[in-house]
């Protein structure tokens, strides 16, 4: 079958205005402010900011179906048959970076990616059609999830945010969570900390292996799933009183958020070497951080803690 692509544009841009509306109900106070762009090589996005909210001290919800007629070295160089090809990359992705240290930063991602068939120099006029001797068919996949990244963890919130997870994708096949959960447990993995970047959640990407129809409607059930799984855990924690130690931890486990986007990231990577919009694309970073020197929590420390359970792989929804 092929991709239907104003369909995946359509529900993302409708589960962008669904999250920044919550979002913005849930803060009570905050607002997003949109900047529309538009991209040389083709294509653009909305970028939706929130920034000095009462909740949440800086959101980004971000939307884009950009184009190119060459893919950047990274991404063909264990994909060669993409190399050449025209194509197009859609997506929704959300960083939220609360105020107050007890509720837990979260990231969540869907995205629609296709080489179509015809390479980027065919002369116009000339394509065979898709399928035929001539003319590869297109590749395409879906990808997405999303994970929690507490600094001071709670059992009720990670188990309520990996069942919900879980019951998103357990409809289209028994064996997907799992996989997930450990695809997120593995790419969510800061190589030179030797630590997780939080408590895990849902990974995926290159998925089409339920065919078009079945592998957008995953993407949607994790799409509509973030805020199901992410807002009650907001609303528990958002009154929490703190005061400066929290703050400083908080500020200084940021620190790892960066060096996982920077460093790690494979979608920040791409974006920055396809001529992605650079503002846009860095728009997950936190507006304030630290990075202290070799900071070792007290033993029992409530911040030790995070370290000792909540940042080793586990099943929480079982």
């Amino acid at each position: 079958m092929t991709p239907d692509l104003a369909a995946v544009r359509r529900y993302l841009l409708g589960l962008q205005d669904t999250i920044c509306n919550a979002l913005t109900e849930e803060d009570g106070a905050g607002t997003f402010k949109e900047d529309v762009w538009t991209r040389a090589e083709g294509g653009g996005g909305r970028s939706r900011i929130m920034a000095e909210g009462a909740v949440f001290e800086k959101a980004g919800v971000g939307f884009s179906h950009v184009k190119g007629n060459k893919l950047p070295p990274s991404a063909t160089a264990n994909r060669p048959e993409l190399a050449g090809r025209p194509w197009e990359a859609l997506g929704v992705s959300l960083v939220i970076h609360p105020r107050n240290p007890y509720v837990p930063t979260s990231h969540a991602n869907v995205r629609f990616f296709i080489a179509h068939g015809a390479p980027a120099a065919e002369p116009p006029g000339r394509a065979e059609p898709a399928g035929s001797p001539g003319r590869p068919s297109p590749i395409w996949w879906f990808g997405g999830g999303f994970d929690l990244t507490p600094y001071y963890g709670f059992e009720e919130d990670a188990v309520s945010w990996h069942r919900t997870a879980r019951d998103a994708v357990t409809p289209f096949g028994p064996a997907l969570h799992p996989r997930f959960r450990q695809a997120c447990d593995e790419y969510f993995y800061l190589k030179h900390r030797r630590e997780q970047r939080g408590v895990g959640g849902l990974f995926y990407d290159d998925f089409n292996e339920l065919g078009f129809d079945q592998s957008f409607a995953l993407t949607r059930a994790v799409g509509d799933a973030f805020l199901p799984a992410y807002r009650p855990i907001v609303a528990r924690r958002k009154a929490t009183p703190y005061g400066d130690r929290e703050r400083r931890f908080q500020l200084y486990r940021r620190g790892r958020y960066v060096e996982f986007n920077l460093v790690w990231d494979r979608g920040t990577l791409f974006g920055l070497q396809s001529g992605g919009r650079t503002e846009s694309i860095l728009m997950s970073l936190p507006p304030l951080v630290r990075w202290d020197y070799d900071v070792q929590p007290a033993p029992g420390s409530p911040e030790a803690k995070l370290y000792e359970v909540f940042l080793q792989p586990r099943d929480w929804a079982g």
